[in-house]
């Protein structure tokens, strides 16, 4: 009886979990907050929560080796000092959703496709699961560790504490990830993340968590 119960519980906790899909780039530092605060959502339902990630390149002209981050920061935001006021409130936002920031550590602006194309890969070969678990080392391994998220062999070892299988220059994965961000882009997607549930927006950025699972009663409630 014990069993039955059991597993009983266990398909209506599988049913019960919810798929959200994020439109994202791993070097973005908001998108890797969204991630932290959709998990508090999750506990402010009180179910489960998987994500879903799709591409989206904030920098699509990136030379494929990346850039100093030093030098594209000037380029971008004017100034150095422009650059590490935001910074401080991505670090200031991120800390209050539990993640480190090292800034410090974080020596190149990488170009993000292949990353995307390892996301992909996972999602093919073992679902949203391991895609989520892939999504988080990358995010991890950038924002808190400095690795270089666009190199080969840095998302090689990645793809292998996983046992993932990825050529990250395979055609076939290449044209999944172009395809899905000119979708995005097509749609009007400009800035990520980007949070969907069936197709309905639930948020356009990374908004807190209790307005996130706020969203997601209103859109089960509406019978989405």
């Amino acid at each position: 009886m014990w069993c039955v119960a059991a597993e009983r519980w266990y398909d209506l906790a599988v049913r019960d979990r919810l798929t959200v899909d994020v439109v994202s780039d791993i070097v973005c530092p908001w998108c890797f907050i969204g991630k932290r605060r959709i998990e508090r959502a999750a506990g402010i339902l009180g179910r489960g929560i998987d994500i879903r990630w799709h591409p989206f390149q904030l920098n699509p002209g990136m030379p494929a080796e990346g850039v100093s981050r030093l030098e594209y920061r000037i380029a971008k935001f004017g100034s150095w000092e422009h650059s590490q006021q935001l910074d401080a409130r991505v670090a200031e936002n991120g800390r209050a959703a539990g993640i480190e920031f090292r800034h410090d550590l974080m020596a190149r602006t990488p170009n993000s496709f292949r990353g995307h194309a390892l996301l992909a890969a996972a999602l093919q070969q073992g679902g949203v699961e391991l895609q989520n678990r892939v999504a988080e080392r990358l995010f991890t391994g950038y924002f808190t560790m400095g690795e270089d998220v666009g190199d080969v062999a840095v998302l090689a070892s990645i793809a292998r504490e996983f046992g993932a299988i990825a050529d990250l220059d395979d055609a076939g994965l290449a044209g999944h990830v172009r395809d899905e961000e000119e979708a995005a882009r097509a749609a009007g997607v400009q800035g990520v993340p980007l949070i969907s549930f069936k197709g309905q927006v639930v948020s356009e950025g990374a908004a807190p968590e209790g307005m996130l699972a706020a969203r997601l009663r209103e859109l089960e409630k509406r019978g989405v």
